[in-house]
């Protein structure tokens, strides 16, 4: 079974794909329906996993999300972390949650690339010439 059907997977890649309009940041979603470790070692796990760490600016950002353990963190590369605050990620994980804890987790994912994007525009602004360096769909994974 489907964790999104058609519909919210294409909403989600073009939400990824309208952030990054704004930002030279790349941006990723990294779905499983459990989670066996602690959140933030497991989103790390997938950021080297989906070659994350190899863009140019060192600017990627993921978002992870364990569905049914109701888990999820966001994880930005070396280059994001060198230019950011501390608490750079706070705001946005706020605005997601409220919509996860009313079971919205497609907009809340949704609003969290929105609000990554407006961040990350501010610090790697989309110049001409920026490629996409990495893949816009939903990166699924077994839960494992």
């Amino acid at each position: 079974m489907a964790i999104f059907n058609d519909d919210e997977q294409e909403r989600i890649r073009k939400a990824i794909e309208g952030a990054e309009k704004h930002t030279s940041g790349q941006l990723r979603v990294c779905i499983e329906k459990t989670c066996s470790e602690n959140v933030l070692d497991r989103a790390a796990k997938y950021f080297h996993q989906l070659d994350m760490h190899k863009t140019k600016l060192r600017n990627g950002v993921l978002i992870y999300v364990a569905t049914a353990d109701q888990k999820f963190a966001i994880i930005g590369d070396a280059g994001i972390n060198k230019v950011v605050p501390e608490n750079f990620w706070d705001d946005t994980k706020e605005d997601m949650l409220e919509h996860f804890k009313q079971g919205n987790i497609v907009e809340g994912i949704v609003t969290g690339l929105e609000i990554a994007g407006d961040h990350l525009q501010k610090f790697f602004p989309h110049e001409s010439g920026d490629t996409n360096e990495l893949p816009d769909d939903i990166a699924f994974m077994d839960g494992e």
